[in-house]
């Protein structure tokens, strides 16, 4: 642990700043228990972090209560400004500080992913971007009907995988026989074939479709020329599918042949909606969206951490080489720089104020404000929540963070609990998390959920129990109110921990029953007097409802492990790294159970004799091969 922090220690405080060069590089804000708040970066280290110590009257909310829990200051020192600006992208990831959160995930606008880190990729759409070395993300798409349409048509295009995990074991299914896909399946295509119609493909959606076809034309004229018109037709129909795709989903822009980004954002006094236009050889190929907190900052810093954030997580040959944004950037020069040398040529940001340039920047704030209206209409709905809920539990102020908790079995096997998080009446599923029940007493034919829900909650705020000091107010982790699902016996196992561990006064906990939808407080008899419609607790109501589907996910989860891992766990031989490899092999136990001796041979590991002993596991009514042998065979007569 660390000492107090820093801003009620000045003599220290200023030694610590007096420690920090005056050159370009990184720095980290760390509290008490050596996490890592915030990193940020700077020209000047000493001048930018001493900045956060002076004038703290003018800081935002946010930033002061960053401020207040920062207890050491550690920086790295750079050569330039642009590797301190790709240094912070790289520790900002590794990290994941709490108050570096600028850009929010709105589920509304889904990403595609290619999957790079498997043998055979697949094209995902998907609401939840998962970081990951290999796999590649593109997006956030704001046109979801576009996006699913121009990966329908890709794949009608190539020939790609279908599926994601094959129908048959043993033949490739319809789409290989319609040229859909290439047999991924029974693996009829190599992975360097496979991974070269791919980054075809995911050039559509680089912006780079022109450059496609070109290439395509080129294939096909070669093809044509040396007789392989089989491949030349395939290369022209690929062709005309990529024509119709800018054809009929594209939009032209009169007199632009050069690939440009545009940048522009709406703002209210707390949602930022920022849009990018990307436009590609005078065609708007994509259109993606960011929702960003309007108090972290000044317009132009949120436009310029929004193009940061894009371009550090995409391809080289994507960055355009006209940037054209809607305000001045506070480090034009310092983003210029980095992203001209990923590109391996110059980028430009400009500020356009006439003509067609500046028409595109109305056209994108005109679609960001479209945007920002609809997130009002979302936050005032939450806020109406938050208010009425305020008023239902009597809490002094809106309640921020809310949890959710719920228990799932069935008959006491494979006990699971769940706790969900809302934060300003929206789910948090970065803060989700999972249990499995220990207590020995729950176990299958008894169950106790009252024992389990108080094991939960001992579990979730054991480490504030163990340290009385440990702060609530201003902590991210703490959270304004707890509900449980179920009656009034759940909730007085909670309130029991509660107070054991000293907690019960610095937190509300409600329950909310199923049957009659009522709500109940510790220590009363009767549940509150609320409608059935009012907006705070349908909050509640979808809390529960989330509480209850992860913990039901997680508990078919469990039981499924626990059944697969059971039925091989009895064949003799037959060890837990063994079974993984059958799984892995043959992906399911109907699989093994009809795989005969021969083919359960050919995972590694598995010889001759176990291989046998796992067929007469699943075949117990199978003769041995001797027998039928000398049942077949018609005895010799007798010999006098």
């Amino acid at each position: 642990m660390l000492s107090g922090p820093l801003v009620n220690d000045p003599e220290r405080l200023e030694l610590r700043l007096g420690e920090i060069p005056r050159e370009p590089g990184v720095y980290f804000m760390k509290d008490a228990r050596d996490q890592v708040l915030y990193i940020g970066k700077s020209k000047c280290l000493r001048t930018r972090v001493r900045s956060y110590f002076r004038d703290r009257q003018h800081h935002m909310p946010r930033t002061l209560v960053m401020v207040m829990q920062v207890v050491e200051i550690e920086f790295i020192v750079t050569d330039t400004e642009a590797e301190a600006l790709a240094l912070e992208a790289n520790l900002i990831k590794q990290y994941q500080p709490y108050f570096n959160v600028l850009l929010r995930d709105d589920k509304k606008y889904p990403y595609l992913c290619v999957t790079w880190s498997e043998p055979y990729p697949r094209l995902l759409i998907t609401r939840k971007r998962r970081q990951s070395a290999r796999d590649r993300y593109y997006g956030p798409y704001v046109d979801v009907g576009l996006l699913r349409s121009t990966v329908n048509l890709v794949k009608r295009t190539f020939p790609l995988r279908q599926r994601p995990q094959p129908l048959f074991k043993d033949r490739p299914c319809l789409n290989y026989d319609i040229g859909r896909c290439p047999g991924v399946c029974q693996q009829l295509v190599s992975p360097e074939e496979y991974h070269s119609t791919l980054q075809r493909v995911v050039m559509v959606f680089q912006g780079r479709t022109t450059e496609l076809v070109d290439l395509l034309s080129n294939q096909m004229e070669k093809a044509a020329a040396e007789l392989r018109f089989e491949q030349a037709a395939r290369l022209r129909d690929q062709i005309r599918g990529l024509e119709r795709l800018c054809a009929d989903q594209k939009v032209a822009l009169p007199d632009d042949t050069i690939s440009r980004d545009v940048i522009a954002l709406a703002a209210d006094d707390k949602h930022a909606c920022v849009q990018i236009f990307q436009v590609r050889a005078g065609r708007l190929v994509g259109r993606l969206g960011f929702v960003a907190d309007a108090e972290s900052g000044t317009t132009g810093a949120i436009l310029q951490r929004v193009l940061e954030d894009h371009y550090q997580s995409v391809d080289a040959v994507e960055i355009p080489a006209v940037i054209l944004a809607q305000h001045a950037l506070p480090e034009t020069e310092i983003l210029a720089d980095y992203l001209s040398r990923r590109r391996g040529r110059k980028v430009t940001l400009e500020v356009p104020q006439r003509q067609t340039k500046a028409d595109l920047i109305e056209m994108v704030e005109r679609n960001a404000e479209y945007e920002l209206a609809r997130t009002q209409a979302v936050a005032d709905r939450q806020l109406q929540a938050l208010q009425d809920l305020a008023v239902i539990l009597d809490l002094p102020d809106l309640p921020k963070r809310i949890e959710g908790y719920d228990i799932s079995h069935i008959q006491g096997a494979d006990a699971v609990a769940s706790q969900v998080v809302f934060i300003e009446g929206l789910p948090a599923k970065q803060h989700y998390r999972h249990y499995k029940i220990k207590n020995p007493l729950v176990r299958a034919g008894h169950s106790d959920d009252f024992a389990s829900m108080a094991e939960v909650i001992r579990r979730r705020f054991r480490a504030y129990g163990d340290s009385p000091d440990r702060p609530r107010l201003g902590n991210p982790d703490w959270p304004d109110v707890i509900m449980i699902d179920g009656g009034k016996g759940q909730l007085s196992a909670v309130v029991e921990v509660l107070r054991d561990m000293n907690l019960l006064e610095e937190v509300q906990v409600v329950s909310l029953a199923k049957k009659r939808e009522e709500l109940f407080l510790p220590g009363a008899s009767q549940p509150l007097a609320t409608e059935p419609e009012q907006p705070g607790l349908q909050l509640l109501r979808r809390l529960r409802d989330e509480a209850h589907r992860f913990a039901v996910s997680f508990h078919r989860q469990q039981r499924s492990d626990r059944m697969r891992r059971s039925r091989l766990a009895d064949i003799p031989g037959l060890g837990h790294h063994r079974q993984k490899q059958l799984l892995a092999s043959f992906r399911s136990i109907d699989y093994i159970r009809v795989a005969t001796s021969e083919q359960l041979q050919t995972v590694p590991g598995i010889g001759p004799q176990l291989a046998r002993q796992i067929y007469e596991y699943f075949h117990p009514q199978a003769e041995p091969a001797e027998d039928r042998l000398s049942l077949a065979t018609p005895l010799a007569p007798d010999q006098d």
